[in-house]
């Protein structure tokens, strides 16, 4: 289809009409700014150095756990027999709290214990050559044997000594040497019998066996041994799953207790704030279900590695927070705010009014009604201020920033904006 050419050039007479009228709007508005500088300077927002404390810190979550924590899990299958203490009530170290039934237990173990002592038999048996009985009858065969062995070596040497007469006959001599032979035979058959009945794999086998049996019965037992859970230390019962008469499996959780007068705080940080932290810092804690309420604490252990936690490089951190009160509950989301510098009576400014270019660190300080560039040196700093060690004094002023957005510099007049 072809294009209106009238069309085409109204469009364009139109365009650069806009075009003329939005450059005019522009000049307009500089203009309007120019002449306010020359009329009255540049309007801008102040600020001034103060006096005052200054924290910097590290903002960050985390979660309350139980300072000297205790946990009890089921030692194996079973029914909860009894249960004597409910959440929130304060135990004394060594305080029954949650009875298992321990029937299978008991039953386990004297299995087990039979299995040992039958296992220890048997290798008393193997070191020792048998059984008693077995012991006895090989004893018995050996002393035969070496009788018999005996007699034969008395028969053989009186008929050597009649030969040497020539009243014995060869065959007579030969006789009785084959007789000492099988007699000395069956000897050290019986003794070797009595002293290696089972070789060296005989006896690691049936050692093995004993091992086994012995570590089976310590686990029975120390199934029977945690089938009643008592409290290790003093501190309260803040988790409590289990009911009475209720099925319990290996592993499942019966009973949480700690001491919950000092509770620990564990918290991430993210990877660029690790450096600034160290042991005692300070550490304050809030909690939303208690606005207005902040809990004071120390670290005590700064992130040793980083871990990736969703898309965040942390390191863990730890506080120790005095709970005296009980007010803070394990296992509760909190903020966490941690203090790793603080000067008293610093020379502060608010912290827009600081600039840095092409490495050097300056403010706009108003000075007779214009504005100066001044180099300064600051130290810590908040999300707020700043603090200022070289450069100003106590009460000088200095530009924040113009009102209409335009650049500050040197030399300029100024005129103050009304708050």
């Amino acid at each position: 289809m072809a294009q209106n050419p009238n069309s085409a050039r109204g469009f364009t007479r139109r365009h650069r009409v806009g075009l003329v009228l939005i450059g005019a709007a522009v000049a307009v508005i500089l203009l309007a700014a120019f002449m306010s500088q020359r009329k009255g300077g540049i309007s801008i927002r102040i600020g001034k150095v103060e006096r005052g404390d200054i924290q910097a810190s590290i903002s960050t979550n985390g979660k309350i756990e139980g300072l000297q924590n205790f946990e009890a899990h089921a030692p194996g299958p079973a029914m909860v027999k009894n249960v004597l203490v409910k959440e929130g009530d304060h135990v004394k170290a060594g305080q029954l709290l949650v009875q298992l039934d321990d029937s299978e237990a008991r039953a386990a173990s004297a299995r087990a214990l039979a299995q040992l002592r039958a296992a220890e038999a048997d290798l008393n048996a193997v070191q020792k050559g048998g059984t008693h009985e077995e012991v006895m009858t090989t004893e018995s065969q050996l002393q035969k044997a070496q009788t018999e062995l005996q007699t034969a070596q008395r028969n053989l040497d009186a008929l050597q000594r009649l030969q040497k007469q020539g009243a014995a006959a060869p065959g007579e001599v030969e006789q009785a040497q084959t007789r000492v032979k099988t007699a000395q035979a069956d000897y050290d058959l019986f003794r070797q019998k009595q002293q290696q009945r089972f070789s060296s794999q005989d006896v690691a086998k049936v050692q093995a066996q004993v091992e086994d049996a012995r570590a089976a019965y310590a686990a029975a037992q120390d199934v029977l041994d945690h089938s009643e859970i008592r409290a290790p230390r003093a501190g309260e019962v803040y988790s409590l799953p289990v009911k009475l008469g209720a099925f319990v499996n290996s592993g499942d959780l019966i009973v949480q207790v700690a001491d919950l007068h000092d509770v620990l705080v564990r918290a991430f940080v993210d990877e660029p704030d690790i450096g600034r932290l160290a042991k005692q810092q300070r550490v304050e804690v809030t909690w939303d279900a208690m606005p207005g309420r902040t809990w004071e604490g120390t670290v005590a252990s700064v992130p040793t590695t980083v871990t990736m936690r969703q898309t965040r490089t942390v390191g863990e951190v730890t506080a120790n927070v005095n709970n005296a009160d009980l007010k803070l509950l394990p296992n509760v989301n909190v903020s966490v705010t941690i203090i790793t510098a603080e000067h008293k009576n610093a020379l502060t400014l608010p912290r827009e009014a600081v600039h840095q270019d092409d490495g050097e660190t300056f403010v706009y300080q108003i000075v007779n009604g214009e504005i100066k560039k001044t180099n300064v040196q600051t130290s810590i700093s908040n999300l707020t201020e700043i603090e200022i060690t070289r450069g100003l004094n106590d009460g000088d002023t200095v530009a924040l920033g113009s009102t209409n957005g335009l650049p500050l510099r040197s030399g300029q007049p100024i005129r103050v904006a009304t708050p």
